[in-house]
């Protein structure tokens, strides 16, 4: 009975460990998002290098959390809740992950922006979008932390928001090409930055549905309505090259 307390306590352990490199990762996270999209508005390339340069931080707590939860797995031989629990870390750690990535493209875009002139109002469109993401990304790790349905699933609906704020921008930028085409390489790299933001806000609404699955075993029963309605336009753009790392 000690022997299985000891177990027990160990895995809690070792559990905790991991939940707070979560935690860390997901507040360096945070800070990526707001920073990029500062960058942009201030047109301030040592902060868009910063942001670029603190994504490998990112990175590597990914891969801890990757290593640790392999080792707990291997070690404890968790039981099902228990592995649902770790399964579920492990994919909160791979969606942050990506949204450090989007972060991190966005900083790379500003380096170009500002050696051309600005378009007129976006990127402060662009920060109000993006702290829209940080909010909702903010509010599903609490809803981590406390096992919070209600928050995990009010994550979810506001990631509709967000999808409008882009198809806004998208109408907006191509107003600005139609206008003066001299505006037209300024406003594809400012509509990559809003589509960024936009598959920003999906992968902190798979974070929150992982949370409903942590704490019920199930996912959602209903499923999310996409609020982005330019994903057949041929402005739409193809991210899989921006996505990757350098």
């Amino acid at each position: 009975m000690i022997e299985q307390e000891h177990i027990s306590s160990a895995y809690d352990r070792d559990l905790e460990g991991i939940q707070a490199l979560i935690m860390k990762m997901g507040g360096m996270v945070e800070t990526e998002i707001a920073e990029s999209a500062k960058s942009l508005e201030l047109r301030d390339e040592e902060l868009a290098r910063k942001v670029v340069r603190s994504d490998r931080q990112v990175d590597s707590l990914e891969e801890r959390v990757d290593e640790e939860a392999a080792r707990l797995i291997a070690l404890r031989q968790p039981a099902a809740s228990d592995l649902r629990t770790i399964l579920s870390v492990m994919k909160i750690a791979a969606n942050l992950e990506r949204v450090g990535d989007y972060s991190k493209n966005i900083a790379k875009r500003t380096s170009v922006l500002v050696q051309m002139a600005p378009v007129e109002g976006s990127s402060g469109a662009l920060r109000r979008q993006a702290k829209a993401v940080e909010l909702m990304l903010r509010d599903a790790l609490d809803a981590y932390i406390h096992r919070d349905v209600a928050l995990a699933q009010d994550v979810r609906d506001r990631d509709r928001e967000v999808d409008q704020m882009y198809n806004s921008l998208f109408r907006e930028f191509l107003t600005h090409m139609m206008e003066d085409p001299r505006n037209i390489t300024a406003c594809m790299h400012l509509h990559f930055i809003a589509k960024n933001i936009e598959r920003m806000g999906d992968h902190v609404t798979s974070i929150a549905e992982q949370v409903i699955y942590l704490v019920t075993g199930e996912k959602p029963d209903v499923e999310r309505t996409k609020g982005d309605k330019t994903s057949s336009t041929i402005f739409e753009p193809d991210l899989r090259d921006d996505e990757g790392d350098d």
